[in-house]
């Protein structure tokens, strides 16, 4: 017994979820499945085309339909407020000279401002000289942050050339982990073979990245994520950082995930972990940076690096005056 028939609209709308989920049908499988005829079916599936749907029809005893390229998800109805919200969390990333999907963020901002009432259009034109979301331009682009997102998603092996400040560039067969903005910048945790560990890389600095096809066997990273800290990758040549941050020094901080902060209940806050002896020239500078408002205890290592630094910037104005 067929089901009593929808109305066109909602049949419309389940069609559409329909087609996005078999990718593959055939016209008589619809009409059974909505209980109406072939010929209501096929001008429901000649609407969505003209929607948007990308539709291929083969002919033949064993053709069908197929959808093709990516699915499209049904329209979904926004309040005025959530429109906004939607339109301003994608306006945000225009700050970024590069994001991992440049061209669809585009697009998909386009459509929505396009498709919105006239009095919503104009809310938002409003909003838009009154609200921002401020992150430093940077005019080094990343154009391999789609690769390595979806290395990082498939769990895939690249081959990337990494320009690095200290040993100029290399080739590095990783396998991305996760991304993340700060700053301007992105970054890509990634599993380096040729280190045999943990790195972060500056994606500005990603040079070339291809799939490696040397057969490097790609490690099971899946249950590794964005609460990931370095601390839990052994750290070579070891020392232990300890340093307390005043309320404004931890406002300077919360961005740089890196420093794994630990907040007080005052809002002051403490860094207590392990680093590299390698990376100490890095972390004097960054806490020179900070000026009064961090107080390091230790290592050694670092107070001298620190003393070493500021000797040198010192020099250059003791000159003739």
């Amino acid at each position: 017994m067929p089901k009593s028939e929808t109305p066109k609209s909602k049949r419309l709308m389940e069609l559409m979820m329909a087609v996005n989920r078999k990718r593959r049908f055939k016209v008589q499988e619809l009409a059974d499945e909505f209980g109406v005829s072939k010929r209501t079916i096929l001008r429901d599936l000649q609407e969505l085309s003209e929607l948007g749907v990308p539709l291929y029809s083969e002919v033949g005893p064993h053709g069908g339909y197929q959808v093709v390229r990516e699915r499209v998800p049904p329209p979904i109805a926004f309040t005025e407020v959530e429109a906004a919200a939607m339109f301003f969390a994608a306006h945000a990333l225009r700050h970024y000279s590069s994001l991992p999907f440049e061209s669809e963020s585009v697009s998909a901002l386009r459509k929505f401002y396009l498709h919105m009432p006239g009095d919503v259009r104009n809310r938002i034109d409003s909003m838009k000289n009154r609200l921002d979301f401020i992150a430093p331009t940077r005019r080094e682009d990343a154009p391999y942050l789609a690769i390595v997102l979806e290395a990082a998603v498939e769990q895939k092996v690249l081959v990337i050339e990494y320009d690095s400040d200290n040993k100029g560039v290399s080739d590095r067969p990783i396998q991305p982990v996760l991304l993340y903005a700060n700053q301007g910048y992105w970054y890509c945790l990634a599993y380096c073979f040729l280190r045999q560990g943990y790195r972060l890389f500056r994606c500005d600095r990603i040079r070339s990245a291809v799939c490696d096809t040397s057969g490097i066997k790609a490690l099971e990273l899946g249950d590794i994520h964005l609460t990931w800290r370095e601390e839990e990758e052994p750290v070579k040549d070891p020392l232990r950082l300890r340093a307390y941050l005043s309320r404004k020094g931890v406002q300077r901080c919360e961005a740089e995930i890196w420093l794994s902060l630990q907040l007080n209940a005052d809002g002051s806050g403490f860094i207590d972990k392990v680093v590299s002896r390698a990376h100490l020239s890095f972390y004097a500078e960054f806490f020179i940076g900070l000026g009064d408002e961090v107080i390091l205890e230790e290592p050694e290592e670092l107070r001298e690096a620190i003393r070493k630094r500021l000797a040198e910037l010192l020099s250059r104005y003791q000159g003739k005056q």
